[in-house]
């Protein structure tokens, strides 16, 4: 689905998606790791748990929602990458604190 170009190590960032390490180009987006990763979904529904997966890639759909470094419902088309990233899919709605 997704053609990257050339990378040096200095164009990489490594993240956590889920318990496992990835590198990823420091220009993406949480969204576009997941994907290019191969992890189509990032959440599930909270009505039926269906999974859930980008859909806009541009903040208006919400489809994206994950937890990043213990933060429930970021969006994660919306938020770069950075070095040491934890990323965790969302199971149904978030629990208020």
């Amino acid at each position: 689905m997704f053609e990257l170009l050339p990378l040096t190590a200095n164009d990489v960032v490594s993240i956590e998606i889920d318990g496992r390490l990835k590198q990823v180009p420091a220009h993406f987006t949480v969204a576009a790791a997941l994907l290019a990763s191969g992890q189509d979904a990032c959440r599930t529904s909270t009505v039926s748990g269906a999974p859930r997966g980008p859909f806009c890639m541009m903040g208006v759909c919400f489809e994206c929602l994950v937890e990043v470094d213990g933060v429930s419902n970021v969006q994660g088309c919306m938020t770069p990458v950075r070095d040491g990233m934890r990323v965790r899919a969302m199971q149904g709605k978030a629990r208020l604190a």
